[in-house]
């Protein structure tokens, strides 16, 4: 039995896309959800082009395939290289993203069976690369939380925080840890309706985190 954590409307639009237009990547929390982590759902699906400064004829391609499904699909925000696209069938709707990214990706995706089909999917270092970055950019629980579960499932944190600069020259270790530092985990977290006892688990994942990058940014005793 999968243990796959994407809605039938995911799987759907992943097995309509797959294959054409070529050349994308399933990324983000549907590639946690469906194949790494699985530690929680998501209304999106992060398709990214790697490589590519411009998505060119990509929405229109996929705008087409989608509807000859049969699906419904309304475009919410457009950019030469960002699209997004509400999917819905009955009373699902789906967030779907293309995106493209000019910065190579650091590890090959890798090929993942999917209802029959195969689709290039970002692997846990890849991602754990991103989510360090996001940390730094946007400071979100969510991405807290994807790091600790990332590492959980194999990621390497040397690695990821000596390997995020190849795609965001701007990135500093010491930054993150100071970040995270001031990071308002409870506040964000009380907000969410987390209960007491995940909210402590989440200021014990926040200190941890942060101290061992300090350690491995600065190594002295």
């Amino acid at each position: 039995m999968s243990l796959s954590r994407l809605t039938p409307l995911q799987v759907l639009v992943l097995g309509v896309l797959a294959g054409q237009p070529t050349g994308w990547t399933l990324t983000g929390r549907a590639a946690l959800a469906g194949f790494h982590t699985r530690h929680r759902m998501t209304r999106d699906l992060d398709l990214f082009w790697h490589g590519k400064s411009e998505l060119g004829s990509i929405p229109r391609e996929v705008d087409m395939r989608l509807r000859a499904s049969g699906l419904t699909v309304a475009t919410s925000t457009t950019s030469p290289h960002f699209t997004r696209f509400l999917v819905n069938q009955g009373s699902e709707q789906l967030v779907v993203d293309l995106v493209a990214d000019p910065v190579p990706f650091i590890e090959q995706p890798a090929a993942m069976e999917l209802a029959g089909h195969s689709i290039l999917v970002d692997t846990v270092h890849e991602i754990l690369v991103d989510k360090l970055l996001a940390l730094v950019g946007r400071t979100e629980l969510r991405d807290l939380v994807d790091v600790g579960c990332l590492l959980e499932h194999g990621g390497d944190l040397t690695r990821g925080l000596a390997e995020a600069p190849r795609k965001d020259s701007g990135f500093s270790p010491l930054t993150l840890a100071w970040l995270l530092h001031d990071m308002a985990v409870e506040r964000m977290a009380l907000a969410e309706g987390r209960p007491a006892e995940e909210v402590a688990r989440l200021l014990a994942l926040r200190r941890d985190l942060g101290e061992r990058i300090s350690r491995l940014a600065d190594p002295r005793p």
